[in-house]
């Protein structure tokens, strides 16, 4: 196969419908995407439009009521827990809004967490670790724990976690929706440096300003894909003040 032509990602007309009641919610209403290997993308929408429905369909959080998602090869859509818990730990690095680090243990340990299940030795944990700590900057406070740390400092430890697996993707879920202006920056200066360095990135936001620090932008209104394209071109879609129907 050539990998230049695969996607990375592969959704083929994907449906998510709740039932509530007599009533029939089409979270995803047919998203069709393809996103390949080292593009970094983001996907948004105001609240209730299925960005985050979608999110948690391609980090293999959920499974879709219709529709095939292809991830790197390997057809998710219709599989069991356990074996989507494998494909998230393999395959996918995730950056939450809320950190999502445990308390209790220094951070260290809480990049180590994504390698325990992968069965890997203590020492090449540690190694590895330390390793995407220095990446973000942060490994002099390896011994610290999250809420010793800022928030900006707790999202690297985030990132550092992300990075350790050496993710395929790596999904980082409105990365900087806690933090302050500049802080920011910082997160989305480094998303922009990972990606550089080959990472493939999927950024969800409901910030058009946010989602304008990718290269590519997928717009989501009521379940569907109304913009797929450049970050220039959505950028003049905006300008030009043609905002219905993207």
């Amino acid at each position: 196969m050539d990998n230049a032509s695969t996607p990375l990602i592969e959704l083929i007309d994907i449906y998510k419908i709740y039932k509530m009641g007599n009533t029939e919610v089409r979270a995803n209403n047919g998203i069709s995407l393809k996103i390949y290997d080292g593009e970094f993308v983001a996907i948004v929408g105001k609240s209730g439009s299925g960005k985050s429905t979608i999110m948690n369909i391609i980090g293999a959080l959920d499974v879709p009521t219709e529709g095939q998602y292809i991830l790197k090869g390997q057809d998710v859509s219709k599989m069991k827990d356990d074996d989507l818990a494998a494909v998230r730990n393999k395959t996918i690095g995730f950056i939450f809004q809320q950190y999502n680090l445990l308390t209790k243990v220094n951070i260290l340990e809480n990049v180590e967490l994504p390698l325990i299940y992968s069965g890997m030795s203590k020492k090449d944990r540690k190694e590895i670790a330390m390793n995407a700590l220095e990446k973000v900057g942060i490994a002099d406070k390896w011994k610290n724990h999250p809420n010793q740390l800022s928030g900006g400092q707790q999202q690297r430890v985030s990132i550092a976690r992300a990075l350790a697996g050496s993710p395929s993707l790596i999904l980082a879920d409105e990365p900087t929706g806690a933090l302050d202006s500049r802080t920011s920056r910082e997160v989305l200066d480094f998303l922009q440096t990972l990606n550089s360095e080959g990472n493939t990135i999927v950024l969800i936001t409901h910030d058009q300003s946010i989602a304008m620090e990718a290269k590519r932008v997928v717009k989501i209104h009521d379940g569907q894909i109304v913009f797929d394209g450049a970050v220039e071109e959505y950028k003049e879609t905006i300008e030009h003040g043609h905002r219905a129907g993207i």
